[in-house]
């Protein structure tokens, strides 16, 4: 019985993408218009300034919350229901707030691919 050789299926742009990351050149989509091309790129660009940015709120959260405990050592004395407030500090706060953040990225997301493209095509007349 011979066995059947196994083929790996993979997208056009999955092709690209890795392409892109040996040779160190930008991957380039060749289907899409120049104009929709650089607009992917704008778009990519804005979320990725966004993100960088809700890392960065992320980090003073994370990073800033034992910094604020361990100079304010008080805050152990401070009881609500029997739990010291420095341990619901560290146990309930940074969730709220990462949903937050993680709600405000994807909006703020949205809005950017929603602005970029709503306006005027390039080729639209096609």
């Amino acid at each position: 019985m011979t066995r059947q050789r196994r083929v790996a299926v993979t997208s056009p742009q999955t092709r690209l993408s890795l392409a892109g990351r040996r040779t160190g050149a930008p991957a380039t989509v060749p289907h899409l218009a120049p104009a929709d091309a650089e607009r992917a790129r704008r778009i990519h660009r804005r979320q990725l300034r966004y993100a960088l940015t809700v890392l960065g709120l992320l980090a003073v959260l994370l990073l800033g919350l034992p910094v604020l405990l361990a100079a304010a050592p008080w805050l152990d004395g401070v009881r609500l229901g029997g739990i010291p407030i420095s341990w619901l500090a560290v146990a309930v706060l940074p969730y709220p707030v990462l949903v937050m953040l993680a709600q405000w990225q994807l909006r703020r997301a949205e809005r950017t691919e929603r602005s970029e493209t709503s306006g005027p095509r390039a080729g639209a007349g096609e």
